[in-house]
């Protein structure tokens, strides 16, 4: 039996459990269970990938570490317009998810990567790919980058695309930009000598005010959520721009969500375009809505409220409220208000009448969802939504909600 037999034959079976049978002849069983689960997390991660046979698989942790397929999209469709005779670079190729797919912008593509065993699966994979003007460079940035003589100073770059490795030396995860391999504010300066355009990958857990304090020249911040979870930040660096201001763009891929896109001058400057909410805009009807992931990673949920004329309900508070004209066409979670309680006895006793199973929430509000749940006896689950939160004047309130 051969290698593609085996993997043919098994590759819907546990991998443990090909792993404790008997190994046939001819059959090298360490390599065939690494291609097993990597076409195994290839498939929901990577479903094109894992439609297209003969694909070499890495070991599991570059599978993990890989973008998906949503997000790899998003970069060949977003951040920069290019021409198709230009030139990408990627320093940092990993598995190369992202190269493929932003490759099929550019006229040439050059992807390096330090690890042998992924520049192995490139150069099988590339082709069977479609990626016939993929070049394969086995190294690092830092060598490119500090050798003049470097394939990396012989041509000028439409796009240098980045993904800085998020572990120290011990394993240990690091989210920091001069914690990462390669240290990009050490490499940027040098990165947009050469290049019409610098796109980095970072970490969906740092703080993006830092990040700016650190970067040079950038002119676009994206902030790319799949189905609610913030996955990734993409910093986009052009050393030519007129651009007034740094552009947001708030993603929410795999759902109904439009993106919600900001430059951060726009009007933020004027506080006074920011409405709180009064107790008379919390009344039966109005819709409560909450910013998905990407506008409150990127801090952008007052100006998404002032942009649709929406209300906030406090100053430290991400919920806002608004009517159905607006609601319907903002990316947040959506709850029509049935009845709004306050905490005295009698307005708890008549919640606890009325409901006993919700989903509770706590936002801007002094306690867990725990103690509360335990105070007003309601089970969780459920079609009625309870927010505990902090309105404009100071009080304490409990929003009774459906989902819209």
């Amino acid at each position: 039996m051969t290698n593609e037999d085996y993997i043919l034959k098994n590759r819907e079976k546990d991998v443990r459990s090909l792993a404790l049978g008997r190994m046939p002849e001819g059959v090298d069983l360490s390599w065939c269970l690494r291609q097993i689960e990597g076409w195994q997390l290839a498939r929901k991660k990577l479903p094109r990938w894992a439609a297209t046979e003969g694909l070499w698989y890495p070991p599991r942790l570059s599978m993990e570490q890989c973008s998906s397929e949503a997000t790899a999209e998003y970069k060949r469709l977003s951040p920069a317009p290019t021409q198709d005779e230009g030139v990408l670079i990627d320093l940092t190729g990993g598995f190369g998810v992202d190269f493929s797919y932003m490759a099929r912008r550019f006229g040439k593509a050059i992807y390096v990567e330090q690890q042998k065993v992924l520049c192995d699966a490139a150069r099988h994979n590339f082709p069977l790919l479609g990626l016939d003007n993929a070049e394969v460079i086995e190294g690092t940035a830092e060598e490119l980058l500090t050798n003049t003589d470097s394939l990396f100073f012989s041509n000028h770059y439409s796009m240098i695309y980045l993904d800085p490795a998020r572990r120290d030396d011990a394993g240990r995860k690091v989210f920091a930009i001069e914690d990462c391999t390669p240290d990009l504010t050490q490499i940027q300066d040098t990165l947009l000598e050469h290049a019409d355009c610098v796109m980095a990958k970072l970490s969906p857990m740092l703080d993006i005010t830092q990040a700016l304090r650190s970067l040079h020249c950038v002119t676009d911040v994206h902030v790319v959520s799949v189905r609610g979870e913030c996955k990734e930040l993409l910093f986009i660096m052009r050393r030519e721009s007129d651009a007034p201001g740094i552009t947001y763009h708030c993603v929410n891929l795999e759902t109904n969500d439009e993106p919600f896109v900001w430059m951060k001058d726009e009007g933020m400057k004027d506080e006074g375009l920011l409405h709180l909410a009064s107790t008379e805009d919390i009344r039966e009807g109005t819709l409560l809505l909450e910013p998905n992931a990407s506008i409150l990673k990127a801090g952008m949920q007052d100006a998404y409220a002032m942009k649709n004329g929406m209300k906030k309900l406090h100053p430290q508070s991400n919920l806002f409220v608004c009517n159905s004209d607006v609601a319907a066409e903002v990316p947040a979670r959506t709850f029509r208000i049935v009845a709004m309680h306050d905490f005295s006895k009698q307005s708890l006793k008549s919640l606890q009448r009325n409901v006993r199973q919700a989903n509770l929430t706590i936002r801007n509000f002094s306690s867990t969802v725990a103690d509360l749940r335990k105070r007003l006896k309601i089970k969780e689950g459920g079609n009625v939504y309870l927010f505990a939160t902090t309105l404009a004047d100071g009080s304490h309130a409990l929003l009774q909600c459906e989902k819209k």
